[in-house]
């Protein structure tokens, strides 16, 4: 590792937070609860002691990494511990804010927005879950199958597509289809072809009925704009972001939004046929829409989610690190993939085998037991 730090660019999002100690409280706790017990069934205990003002609030309640803290704990063997309580207290928030939309009889639609590679996909479908277990029935609309063709969108001030602009989603579309769902009326719902930047038909038709809540998600959830006049006791709006506080042993911290950018080259590497460079590229529009387009709505939520776990860096370097090494040294961007290499460096591996099939960040890592 490099004695020196490359300079660490623009990468510092202005959302509000606060720490969240609930995963170091339970990490020192299980010690005293394992006797007599399974791993599991300790966590489980703990876990279900947790109660929502631990895990959300009106800022976002983020993982905090000690690095040189974590990496012991995976030297000494207990990174399957890590990974199960991180999982266990995802678990137990989404449970939790299932539980407070089904005490709430008027809401009819809720509403998830975040910034990029939050990981809103698996967190609506994971909610689905918990709103079924409370005996409600849940339809699922994504605005990413809202996008324009690549064509028509929106450019920003270098001349690139701005996929964060507003307008990148079809509005007018979306208002129709919301209305008519709204009405009773069965819709087609569309599909984006990423990989061919083009709107397709789904062949998948859904309507509402009195007992039904529609969960909706993407960037854009919260904005009025795009929602228009529905009354506010039929929302519940969730703001979710991935924020992570990775603190360095010298007591310096990472840009607090490294693993979104990292989670959204891994994924778009599988999924989207993107290379590192090309993501790198894109991430100061995407950041800057992030700041125009969605943080300022971070305030109008119900509930602040943080979907970051407290051992994702150290998964995700195991794919990442291969794709920013193939970012060449008179590349652009070199200087960015250098900087991210000596972060995630920082990180003990954790075998790819612990991360569980239902896990949020399979949604990037691939192998997930959720159809997307």
């Amino acid at each position: 590792m490099s004695a020196s730090a490359p300079i660490i660019i623009n990468n510092r999002s202005s959302e509000e937070f606060e720490v969240n100690g609930a995963f170091m409280k339970i990490s020192k706790q299980i010690k005293s609860e394992i006797a007599g017990k399974t791993l599991d069934e300790a966590i489980q205990l703990l876990v279900s002691k947790v109660d929502g003002k631990n895990l959300f609030t009106k800022r976002l309640k983020v993982v905090c990494h000690s690095i040189g803290t974590m990496n012991r704990i995976i030297d000494e063997g207990d990174a399957e511990k890590l990974v199960k309580i991180s999982e266990a207290l995802m678990g137990r928030g989404i449970e939790l804010v299932g539980r407070a939309i089904s005490e709430r009889p008027a809401v009819r639609v809720v509403l998830i927005a975040g910034p990029s590679s939050s990981g809103k996909t698996t967190f609506s479908k994971k909610l689905c879950v918990a709103l079924e277990q409370h005996g409600l029935t849940v339809k699922c609309l994504s605005l990413d199958d809202y996008y324009v063709d690549r064509e028509l969108t929106p450019l920003d001030e270098n001349g690139e597509y701005d996929y964060e602009h507003l307008h990148a989603i079809n509005v007018a579309l979306f208002q129709q289809h919301f209305s008519q769902l709204l009405e009773g009326k069965e819709i087609e719902l569309p599909r984006y072809d990423f990989t061919q930047g083009k709107s397709c038909s789904s062949g998948n038709r859904i309507h509402l009925t009195d007992q039904t809540v529609l969960i909706m998600e993407g960037i854009h959830a919260l904005n009025p704009l795009l929602t228009g006049s529905l009354p506010s006791e039929a929302l519940f709006r969730i703001y979710i972001s991935g924020l992570t506080v990775a603190k360095n042993d010298d007591g310096t911290y990472f840009p607090t939004t490294d693993n979104r950018v990292i989670r959204r080259m891994v994924r778009d590497a599988q999924f989207r046929n993107t290379t590192a460079s090309e993501t790198l590229a894109r991430w100061p529009s995407v950041r800057r829409g992030e700041e125009k387009w969605i943080v300022p709505f971070q305030q109008n939520a119900d509930v602040n989610f943080c979907t970051a776990f407290q051992y994702e860096l150290a998964v995700l370097k195991q794919k990442a690190l291969p794709l920013l090494k193939d970012v060449a040294e008179d590349d652009l961007n070199y200087k960015e993939a250098k900087r991210l290499k000596w972060v995630l460096n920082h990180f003990r591996d954790i075998p790819l085998d612990l991360l569980p099939p239902y896990s949020l960040l399979r949604e990037f890592m691939g192998g997930s037991a959720f159809e997307y």
